[in-house]
């Protein structure tokens, strides 16, 4: 994750997300089909921007950090897919629900 941070750095107030994997079985081992698998509403932070700037032009800094697990909306975010084949999702911070610990 620390080399994607390198080659994509995001803007202003934007975080750059990776989704957690969604569940694919059950506890008993059954496969669930893909319309019956929940949609993932969790992801990890792999890069921020700097922030976005407040009246008098100086950056106000971002409330989550790299690393970071949280908790996302339904819909929204922009879908980036870069060379190592990855999914990642960038959203603003104000879009992002919850940090979760």
């Amino acid at each position: 994750m620390a080399n994607v941070a390198r080659r994509l750095i995001p803007l202003l107030d934007r975080v750059l997300i990776q989704k957690a994997e969604a569940v694919t079985t059950t506890k008993g081992g059954i496969v669930l089909p893909e319309k019956a698998q929940a949609k993932v509403l969790q992801g990890t932070v792999v890069a921020v921007g700097p922030g976005s700037r407040n009246n008098k032009g100086e950056h106000v800094a971002l409330g989550v950090q790299v690393g970071d697990r949280v908790l996302l909306p339904e819909y929204g975010g922009t879908k980036v897919e870069l060379e190592d084949k990855k999914e990642y999702h960038l959203y603003r911070e104000s879009d992002i629900l919850a940090k979760v610990e």
